[in-house]
């Protein structure tokens, strides 16, 4: 095996069960450490502009001496992502993490700290139920000050990444779409490879698949491999400038006056995948007139409909993404 490279080897099944998923612990994680090294993140300049004034103090220095400025980096601050994980399931998870593997963490980050930073660090390990507490605290104060004002514009740009990858996957394979993740990732025979600068090792997946996480943060591919924990790949999303950040124009007025106001509500209302009865229900319509505008919204290219086991659901394509938040450059599959 290649000097500082992951290889997550997949089995048949693993290869059904590549997906997926968000992070809202993975960006808090890393907009922390792009706060205390900005200099070296230009792509978070617009966003630093607007939270340098508003950083909790106390709570920022937990996280930021919990994360580190590099390297390894607690994997209890991050759950399994999903595809509809949302900060507050992801706090309402951290409260609730298991004392045993989070004392591992807290230790690994002792052994690489010294002074008045590992006394901390070594005082939360020998009492990992207040740490939690006090961590889950910190992280609340962290995400309502940093992120919370700005999740609408990040989540938007990670499901477009993922659209643009589903569709890939679909038109071109599971190899291809591997391959266009970011540089440090290919694929190999039965195995996505990962070259990192601190870390090599040989994960066999056992069944479990491999979860792709975008993220919007983070300027490099990290990987999670410990058990318990889900095999993940978190890689750099498409479409992240400066002005990432930047409050996008009145989405839902522009869609109505384009779309019309039945059409655009059903658009803004698939943040996720949902029924024909979840869509009528999320806008108050009949079902036969949300079955309408799905129709003419799939036929635009806006909308793809799927079966997820006995229902038919709907989601936006990278194009309805596109159009209900702001553009978000979209390769060409």
């Amino acid at each position: 095996m290649d000097r500082n490279v992951v290889e997550f080897r997949l089995a048949p099944g693993d290869l059904s069960s590549i997906r997926f998923g968000v992070s809202p612990g993975h960006e808090l994680a890393h907009a922390v450490r792009v706060l205390g090294q900005a200099q070296y993140h230009p792509l978070q300049w617009g966003w630093l502009r607007r939270t340098r004034g508003q950083v909790p103090g106390a709570a920022f220095e937990l996280l930021g001496l919990l994360v580190g400025s590099d390297g390894y980096m607690p994997d209890f601050l991050t759950s399994t992502p999903g595809w509809d994980l949302g900060p507050d399931e992801e706090l309402a998870r951290l409260r609730e993490a298991d004392l045993g593997p989070m004392r591992v963490d807290l230790l690994k980050r002792v052994d690489g700290t010294s002074g008045a930073e590992q006394r901390v660090l070594r005082a939360m390990a020998d009492d990992p139920e207040r740490a939690r507490a006090v961590v889950a605290d910190a992280w609340k104060q962290c995400w309502d000050a940093l992120l919370d004002p700005y999740w609408p514009q990040l989540e938007r740009v990670l499901r477009a990444d993922i659209g643009v990858r589903s569709r890939r996957m679909t038109i071109h394979g599971t190899g291809e779409m591997v391959d266009s993740l970011h540089e440090a990732v290919s694929w190999a025979p039965h195995a996505v490879r990962v070259r990192l600068r601190l870390h090599a090792e040989v994960l066999d997946c056992a069944g479990g698949g491999l979860v792709l996480v975008p993220s919007v943060m983070a300027p490099r591919c990290a990987v999670v491999t410990e058990p318990p924990a889900q095999p993940t790949l978190f890689y750099p999303a498409l479409g992240v400038s400066e002005r990432w950040a930047d409050a996008a124009t009145d989405a839902g007025s522009a869609l109505r006056d384009l779309l019309g106001t039945g059409r655009a509500g059903v658009l803004l209302a698939l943040r996720g995948p949902l029924s024909t009865t979840e869509v009528a229900a999320a806008e108050g319509l009949a079902a036969s007139t949300a079955s309408h505008h799905l129709s003419l919204l799939r036929a635009a290219g806006l909308v793809d409909s799927r079966r997820e086991g006995p229902r038919v659901v709907h989601v936006r394509t990278p194009l309805g993404e596109a159009l209900a938040g702001g553009s978000v450059p979209q390769p060409q599959p």
